[in-house]
């Protein structure tokens, strides 16, 4: 039996990143040919894996990271685990999953939404300079098997950076839940769901989910749905600057067509009560609420930096922008109204492209690359 560790710092329980890593150890584990573990601060619990609690002191964010990374490296290294498998970036795993992305790269990015002030606060920060150092580190380390990434976004990025090649790499769609995301949530709660949060029946409804509002573009999303009057926008997730989004909605009038949930425990009837998706984000390397909602039969509004848009052909499960060009998003959501017949095609398309991207399906090739390298 082979002795798989998986490393993840942080878990909160609404983050897209956590739900992966929680849905793959139950997958993994459930077949039994893998004795798994996880390391990490804290997590919940999971049914056949064990937990390695490592939580060492730290003050500020680069302590953090790093004293996580140190007694990390030194319990896989006393557990001599068969593969080291790490969703951080920790030089001389086996396998890195880079469910984060390329953090060089998200800077790059960020960059075109920031004041000159701002791009000289973010050269300065100590922080980013530890991540793109230990990022280099991790991935030029002669211990490193494999790269698993979850879209080819990733993977072209992390070649353009550090010159890896092909065969050092696999990409894995994000796997999802596809009996729970179903579009039988629709039948199930979109009356009652819209009658709790006052939707009206009729309304055209989409819906976002995630945390990290600016990243993620809840104010592009805000500023799409402005024109189309008809529209109502339901935003799912926590963020610390929740009132100043709520400000901006008010501000442009929307208040009666916006409703902010906050996050949710469960967010299944949220995609039912939906008639699309949007996530206008500036970097996403592939986000599960894109599956989750593609899996519903929700077709996706989303942009060009992000990795699910590689599961998109427009007009046919969904819409593909830049992050930045609202017009263009103002202008899909304009083409989907107007060809409100061709809702049924437009559900029926998004809910085939996620029927392939099971979690068992996932498991699978996540199980072959372990075979491989063994």
């Amino acid at each position: 039996m082979t002795r798989l560790a998986i490393v993840r710092q942080k878990y909160n329980p609404a983050g897209g990143a956590e739900r992966f890593v929680s849905r793959a150890l139950a997958a993994l584990s459930e077949q039994g040919d893998l004795e798994v573990s996880l390391i990490a601060r804290k997590w919940e619990p999971l049914s056949g894996v064990t937990a390695i609690a490592v939580n060492p002191f730290y003050l500020g964010s680069v302590w953090r990271d790093w004293g996580f990374a140190c007694l990390a490296r030194r319990v896989w290294r006393r557990e001599k685990f068969d593969l080291v498998q790490s969703h951080e970036r920790i030089a001389g795993c086996d396998i890195y999953r880079a469910g984060d992305g390329v953090h060089r790269h998200w800077l790059h990015l960020r960059r075109r939404v920031l004041s000159p002030w701002q791009r000289i606060s973010l050269q300065l920060n100590p922080y980013h300079h530890y991540v793109k150092w230990m990022e280099r580190r991790m991935l030029l380390h002669p211990r490193l098997k494999l790269v698993i990434c979850n879209s080819t976004m990733v993977k072209k990025e992390i070649q353009h950076y550090f010159n890896l090649p092909d065969q050092q790499f696999a990409v894995i769609y994000n796997g999802v839940d596809t009996e729970a995301f179903h579009p039988s949530l629709r039948e199930e709660n979109r009356q009652t769901m819209r009658e709790q949060y006052q939707v009206p029946q009729e309304a055209p409804l989409l819906l976002y989910v995630g945390s990290g509002f600016e990243r993620k573009g809840v104010e592009r999303a805000l500023t799409s749905i402005i024109p189309h009057r008809a529209v109502h926008l339901v935003i799912v997730g926590s963020d610390k600057h929740a009132d100043f989004y709520k400000k901006l909605a008010i501000g442009f009038g929307l208040m009666d067509r916006v409703r902010f949930v906050g996050a949710q425990n469960d967010v299944k009837p949220f995609y039912g009560m939906a008639d699309a998706f949007i996530l206008p984000t500036l970097y996403d390397p592939f986000p599960n609420v894109c599956v989750e909602a593609l899996s519903s039969g929700l077709p996706v509004f989303t942009s060009l930096q992000c990795g699910a848009a590689e599961l998109l052909v427009n007009g046919e499960n969904g819409w593909v922008s830049d992050a930045l060009d609202v017009p263009a998003f103002q202008h899909n959501i304009g083409l989907w109204l107007n060809g409100i017949q061709e809702w049924p095609f437009l559900q029926e398309k998004a809910r085939r492209t996620a029927e392939k991207l099971t979690l068992t399906e996932m498991a699978n090739k996540m199980r072959e690359c372990y075979q491989r390298l063994m």
